[in-house]
This record gives structure tokens, sequence and C-alpha cells, in this order.
């Protein structure tokens, strides 16, 4: 009985030892903005920004081409007139401020879809990188508050390798 127990606990120890995990660190938001084809999704966002912005203008011009209009013949309308119209700029002014947040919700759609494709390319190199240096975990910097993180397990140098990206040398951090 005493060699099975003595035999359990020292397949124990043995597996716990063995289970040790390795835990590194990657500052992604630092890889993702240094990547080259960030600067693409920046062009790309601004030009859909920019598409949605001339809408939005136009919208925004003929309201006050409204508002211009009704201040002028104010005077010589009628109350029913003038409650009318008043009805009309309030549903522009509450159409106005949907499109303004639709268009945000659109925006942030689009800079989601642009950007997706760069972080799966992160993570596939952040995975191999850590398989490769056998990690069993992986913590972001950014974003995460600790208090401590040893440079050593800091694997961001080597995803940007992994990436094949030249470190401009005014950001390298």
């Amino acid at each position: 009985m005493k060699f099975k127990i003595t035999l359990f606990l020292i397949a124990f120890i043995s597996i716990s030892l063995n289970a040790q995990s390795k835990v590194g660190t990657v500052n992604s938001d630092y890889i993702i903005n240094i990547m080259p084809e960030a600067k693409t999704v920046v062009t790309l966002s601004q030009a859909y920004a920019t598409k949605l912005d001339s809408s939005f203008s136009i919208k925004v011009k003929d309201y006050k081409a409204k508002i211009a209009d009704y201040k002028s013949k104010e005077k010589e309308m009628g109350e029913l007139m003038k409650k009318t119209t008043q009805k009309e700029l309030v549903a522009l002014d509450q159409d106005i401020q949907k499109y303004q947040e639709n268009g945000n919700k659109l925006m942030q759609l689009k800079r989601d879809e642009l950007m997706r494709p760069l972080y799966k390319k992160l993570s596939n190199a952040i995975a191999e990188v850590a398989k490769a240096n056998g990690y069993t975990q992986i913590l972001t910097t950014s974003g995460n508050e600790f208090a401590y993180i040893d440079e050593k397990f800091d694997i961001t140098e080597l995803v940007i390798k992994k990436l094949g990206i030249t470190v401009p040398k005014q950001t390298k951090e």
C-alpha cells in the first residue's frame, strides 16, 4: 500500500514539474502601429470618412438653408405654417443627429473590417513565436496594467522579426 502511495506521489510531483508554464508578453499595439499595412488602413479609413462626411455636409447645408428660409419668412407665416415648418426643422435636426451617430458606427465597423487582417496576421505570428520558444501563455502589455514585467519574457521583438517589419528608428520604444 505504501508503495502505491509513494508511486502515486512521485507521478503527481513529476507531472506537476512538467506542467510548469512559461508566460511571455507582447506589445501588440506597438506592432500593429508599425506594420506597413497600418498606413493603408489609415488611408482607406480617411477616404471612407471623407465619403461619409460629404453626405453629411449636404444634409447640414440643406438644414441650414431651411432654417435661414424659415427665419426670413417667419413674420409673414401664420401659426399653422410656423408649427408645420418647425416640426419639419426638428425632424431634419433629428435626422442629422441619427445620421451622425450612424456615421460614427459605420466608421468603427469599417475600421474594424480593415484592421481584422492585421490582427489575424499578428495573432498568427505571436502563436508561431510562442510555440517556437516554448511559451504556454502570452499576455499583451497594451491595455493591461502589470506591476512588473521581466523584459526577457517580452516577445515583441521576436514577433516583429517574424513579421519582417523594419522598426522605424524614431518610434522604437
